[in-house]
């Protein structure tokens, strides 16, 4: 079985009927649209999929990240963002 591996620090992730999100420990925001978020997060990469999503609090002093929308997926990996973005530029230039 593969070993997981988390960083210190506090992350918390609030769902409420899968349309209004609260995140706490967010260190960094990738990219956003309406229907994907990146964030970075102390526990690791975040992709949060999903529909017509709108940030309604931002306040990456505190770490705390709020949205509203369709939720559909939350993905973790334990890559940085800065590992992710060389994965996908990787990709491009092979």
């Amino acid at each position: 079985m593969d070993e997981k591996k988390t960083t210190k620090g506090n992350h918390q992730l609030t769902l409420v009927s899968r349309e209004r999100l609260s995140l706490d420990g967010v260190t960094n925001v990738g990219s956003y649209d309406q229907e994907e978020l990146v964030l970075e997060t102390s526990q690791g990469v975040l992709v949060i999929k999903g529909d017509d999503l709108h940030l309604t609090q931002l306040n990456l002093e505190q770490g705390k990240i709020s949205l509203t929308g369709w939720i559909d997926s939350l993905i973790y990996s334990g890559e940085t963002l800065a590992q992710k973005n060389k994965g996908i530029l990787g990709k491009l230039f092979k």
